[in-house]
């Protein structure tokens, strides 16, 4: 028996008790004799006082063989059930247990403020040859206890380690897990049960994306909390006519600057803004609200911070062991090994954590496109080719596609997004045609040439149209979601005001035309907090979103522009009903060399259609013929010229006007302008 510090020690059975020898200043004791009746207790004294409690290592293993095959074999979706810290009763006695991967260890403990730190306390039991160690602790039931594994390497040394599979992390930059009990009961089973029927791809689907740090100022001068926010960030989504809030990474995370990117805790919401159940309660109230909450998702790689992941027992393990291929040459990180089964059962089991547990409705996987490819970002003889001889990354593909598996086969209805800008084919077709299985894809192709396009002069627009024209190419190969996110406004490249030409006034009209332009453009939409106003500073996440800009001009015109255009978005279907099918496009002025109008109808499955004009240009265009089959009425629904949204025209402007036949319909067009018109009365013409 160890006992560390202890100066006598006893063991106590139903019907006896037995004094133990003794064996040596470093706390071990002995009996000798027949063995003893089960179960037994321990008493001992040491300087703290008196203490008894059962003998842990006469309890039984925990996790039986069959579970920890499928931890071994890569196929183990809910390790976060099993592994890590855990309050449980095992054979009649509750109390805490603990396990880990540690598969070149010699040996682990488990320590904390339980057992003084001491890692000869609780030495944990191996389970074979799965490299998984595992000890039960009964009658240790502390809410707010602290701990840590102890991991000796096969060279001697002694490492103190965080528990991958952690429920809660002190505050950073501190390691030390916790074992939080939920106490958080949930009111959103009608709503997770819509969510498993809602047909997403022909409904309205207009995230808002944030830095939940940054959003609001939180009381004092600590960090906001998830339910202080709730309630502001709710009334304002819903008075835009969002439908999703993506919050970027709330994974635990030591740096600030990294805004969760670089994750240490993958099982764990940050402690920066409260407990675990304060984060349930932010979703539960979301949802109450009609609103779902998507969540960044970082399974591509992880920091060195000493004391997570990186060589967790001393040898690489959740990382590839070659640098050509664990070491991410853009951001200094490490790659996570996908082809490890081990790697694979804890990263599914991250994801499934998150949507079970918090009852998200999406995950945001970043950097898929960094996964997919041996040679992203690396040049001649600095990546390893894959078994075939080929750049793929096959076995991070088959983890996405594992991923993506589960998600359809579990029928909950959540949201799978991959910010992924390559030309990889089928992300959002199913795995049985070749595909990855996502929901959605970032269309950053889309972005780029959009800006580039808005940033030439207006008289040098006309000269480049197939920065318009290309999305269209390939708008409906896949499943796209048109992103204005946080990538864009931040790290030296500006706000989107200042990817504008002009003077103030000229630009904010460019930023006005660039919103509508996305608004009608086919694809799911997403806005990066700060850009509903237009926010004239690159977001800081130290800084904070200066609000005062919302409420007076320019910014409260762009403000006005972008709530018309969730509510214009959320009732008319044209808008989002065939984002993914050329059956909802319809090109009237398709831009050739020399001008620099566009034109172009969106339609539903049911004909109804509205068309949208743009004028890119400086010059004002006097009676532009509408060229839209039918012969039904028009009606102005939007101008983003209207003195209410910061320009000069006055509300009912432009007038349409009808020529001798009802279909020589024309229109005056303001510069720098887009118009929407309802022309869900036309009729085909036979």
């Amino acid at each position: 028996m160890v006992l560390p510090k202890a100066t006598s020690a006893q063991i106590l059975t139903a019907t006896a008790r037995y004094v133990l020898e003794p064996v040596d200043a470093h706390g071990i004791f002995i009996r000798k004799g027949s063995p003893l009746p089960t179960p037994y207790r321990l008493l001992w004294q040491d300087s703290q006082g008196n203490h008894e409690r059962y003998d842990p290592y006469l309890f039984s293993p925990v996790l039986d063989r069959a579970l920890l095959a499928r931890f071994n074999g890569g196929t183990l979706v809910d390790a976060f059930h099993h592994l890590g810290g855990q309050r449980l009763v095992h054979e009649g006695a509750a109390g805490l247990f603990f396990s880990v991967w540690a598969p070149h260890a010699i040996r682990v403990s488990v320590v904390g403020s339980f057992n003084g730190w001491n890692p000869e306390f609780h030495p944990l039991r191996p389970r074979g040859t799965s490299g998984v160690w595992e000890l039960f602790i009964p009658e240790l039931e502390e809410e707010d206890l602290d701990y840590q594994f102890s991991i000796k390497t096969r060279e001697g040394a002694v490492l103190l380690r965080a528990d991958p599979y952690g429920r809660a992390f002190e505050m950073r930059p501190g390691l030390k897990a916790r074992i939080p009990e939920q106490k958080h009961l949930w009111q959103d089973a009608a709503w997770l049960e819509r969510r498993k029927k809602r047909d997403w791809q022909h409904q309205p689907l207009l995230i808002y994306e944030m830095h939940f740090g940054s959003w609001k100022q939180g009381s004092g001068a600590g960090w906001p909390n998830y339910r202080e926010v709730a309630p502001d960030l709710i009334r304002h989504c819903r008075s835009m006519g969002y439908t999703h809030i993506e919050l970027l990474p709330i994974l635990e995370h030591p740096l600030d600057e990294s805004w969760g990117y670089q994750a240490t805790g993958y099982f764990a919401p940050t402690s920066r803004y409260g407990t675990p159940d304060d984060f349930r309660a932010l979703v539960d109230a979301c949802h109450d609200a009609g609103l779902g909450v998507i969540l960044d998702w970082v399974p591509a790689h992880f920091p060195h911070n000493e004391g997570a992941l990186s060589r967790f027992d001393g040898a690489p393990l959740y990382e590839y062991a070659d640098l050509r291929e664990g070491v991410h040459p853009d951001w200094g990180t490490l790659i996570f090994n996908f082809g490890r089964p081990e790697v694979r059962s804890f990263l599914l089991s991250s994801a499934v954590f998150w949507l079970e547990e918090f009852h998200l409705d999406g995950l945001r996987v970043d950097a898929v496109s960094s996964m997919l490819y041996r040679d992203y970002s690396r040049g001649p003889g600095e990546w390893i080719p894959n078994r075939l001889g080929g750049h793929e990354n096959l076995e991070a593909v088959s983890l996405l596609r594992m991923l993506t598996g589960w998600a359809e086969k579990a029928q909950t209805g959540v949201l799978l997004i991959a910010e992924e800008s390559s030309a990889w084919p089928k992300v959002t077709h199913p795995a049985h045609e070749g595909g990855l299985g996502f929901s959605l894809k970032w269309n950053l192709g889309w972005f780029h040439d959009t800006v580039n396009y808005l940033g030439l002069t207006p008289p040098a627009r006309s000269t480049r149209p197939r920065l318009l024209t290309f999305n269209r190419m390939y708008a409906f190969t896949e499943r796209f979601l048109l992103p204005l996110s946080h990538d864009e406004v931040t790290q030296g490249k500006g706000p989107l005001i200042d990817k504008m030409p002009g003077r103030t006034e000229e630009a904010m009209a460019n930023l006005r035309l660039f919103f509508v332009y996305q608004m009608f453009t086919p694809g799911k939409k997403l806005c990066f907090m700060g850009n509903e106003f237009g926010a004239s500073r690159e977001w800081n996440l130290k800084g904070g979103l200066d609000w005062k800009e919302a409420g007076q001009p320019p910014g409260s015109g762009i403000l006005r522009l972008n709530r018309k255009l969730g509510q214009l978005y959320a009732a008319h279907p044209p808008l989002y009903d065939l984002d993914s099918d050329e059956r909802g496009f319809e090109w009237i002025d398709c831009p050739a060399p020399g001008s620099a109008v566009v034109a172009f109808a969106r339609l539903d499955q049911k004909g109804s259609r509205l068309i949208g004009i743009f004028n890119f240009s400086r010059q004002a265009v006097c009676d532009y013929p509408i060229r839209s089959p039918g012969s039904g009425s028009l009606r102005l629904l939007l101008n983003s010229d209207w003195i209410h949204y910061g320009g000069r025209s006055r509300p009912g402007q432009p007038h349409l006007r009808t020529g001798q036949s009802v279909t020589e319909r024309t229109i005056d067009l303001p510069p720098l302008t887009a118009l929407l018109l309802d022309g869900s009365g036309l009729e085909e013409p036979p």
